[in-house]
């Protein structure tokens, strides 16, 4: 029998980093970046004071042998998002897991893990994003083989979850694909999803209870990054009925962290057909006010940039946007270029490009340290909803 040849399609990366396959003190380096990790320990806390009783010693042995995961933790990324998945790895003070995910000359997906995972506890950093089809192959894939290679857990961390917005039947004779995409991942056997902004929170029921679901909440970045800001009479704007629960969350968000008292307000939206609005009308009082347009997803950004017209035309002095997965697909990014939003703040939890770094009308922050928080809470059995209060 022949073996396949791998292609050399350019962008393609076959070979993550590199991890060791020693002991928990040879895996957890320090930082390449010189970032400081979320995780890095005072010279207090990882010399205890003196005085302590045995068991509070005891006690202190146990919390530092957590903080350096006991050598049980495996990080993986797929092409989806390699940057993310790097900076998560930093941010753990881990390296990703060596792999090889490409394609043979066929084009069909070739997977192969390059250490044993034998009774570990994996994580799968992989955004279901476009190319949807091919990143959820990879995914797939990625899980099939550490489960046959009897890793203990397997988790998958989807920062952008596509087929999403197919949450409903809206008419005859078409698929629920957000339930179909849960129930192939749920076959290949994976343990745990975290996702960042699921596009609707009854996504998580997709999933069976054998599979818990964690759904970040994206927004507390956007409420740090625009609390920070000088903001005269702030309104937060759902544009859609919705998102009014979402963009309520945000504007509590600024009260509680920097006691911005910032009104609430909705656009009622009428789309002529998928991807088309026809007419837009708004509820609530931004007359000379601070506009902070609040939504999980910016596609074609068609909707965004009409809501901004609305919202000037009513007496908002400045719109801004913030949305947790900026797609931009087709003329997305030359719309956000030329409105008249003064700043459109986004997630990378898509890859980024060359146009969007150009675009000096956005700004991209990193959902990174979030999510490895959350992964680290996981693996060392803590609380993740404890990161959002």
């Amino acid at each position: 029998m022949c073996e396949k040849s791998k292609d050399d399609t350019p962008g393609i990366k076959y070979d993550q980093e590199p991890s060791s396959e020693k002991d928990a003190a040879a895996e957890l380096k320090p930082s390449v970046s010189g970032k400081k990790s979320i995780f890095a320990t005072s010279g207090s806390e990882m010399n205890p004071p003196t005085g302590m009783t045995p068991a509070e010693e005891a006690f202190e042995a146990r919390t530092r042998k957590a903080k350096t995961h006991a050598g049980g933790l495996k990080l993986f990324s797929g092409n989806g998002n390699m940057a993310l998945g790097l900076e998560i790895a930093r941010q753990l003070d881990l390296n990703l897991g060596k792999a090889t995910v490409g394609r043979f000359a066929d084009g069909e997906v070739n997977v192969i893990i390059h250490e044993n995972v034998r009774g570990k506890d994996c994580f799968i950093v992989q955004p279901t994003c476009p190319p949807v089809n091919d990143n959820i192959m990879e995914l797939l894939l990625m899980v099939s083989t550490l489960s046959r290679a009897s890793a203990r857990r397997i988790s998958v961390v989807i920062p952008y979850y596509g087929y999403a917005r197919q949450d409903r039947k809206m008419q005859a004779r078409v698929p629920i694909s957000a339930a179909d995409i849960a129930r192939l991942m749920e076959a290949m056997g994976i343990d745990r999803v975290i996702a960042v902004d699921l596009h609707c929170g009854q996504i998580q029921g997709f999933f069976g209870p054998r599979v818990p679901v964690d759904n970040l909440d994206g927004g507390v970045i956007g409420v740090d990054y625009f609390g920070s800001k000088d903001l005269h009479n702030p309104v937060v704007v759902s544009p859609d009925a919705g998102g009014v629960y979402r963009a309520k969350k945000f504007k509590e968000g600024l009260a509680h962290k920097f006691d911005l008292d910032a009104g609430l307000a909705m656009i009622i939206k009428q789309r002529a057909r998928a991807g088309s609005v026809d007419q837009m009308d708004l509820v609530g009082d931004v007359t000379d006010s601070d506009c902070i347009i609040v939504d999980d997803m910016i596609d074609t950004a068609g909707t965004m940039c009409k809501a901004a017209e609305v919202l000037l035309e009513k007496g908002a002095r400045r719109v801004f946007a913030f949305a947790s997965h900026g797609l931009l697909s087709g003329p997305g990014n030359d719309r956000i270029a030329n409105s008249k939003m003064e700043e459109v703040v986004i997630l990378n939890t898509l890859p980024t490009s060359p146009q969007r770094e150009a675009n000096e009308k956005l700004t991209q922050l990193s959902v990174a340290e979030l999510l490895a928080k959350a992964i680290f809470n996981i693996h060392a059995k803590r609380s993740v909803s404890a990161l959002f209060k």
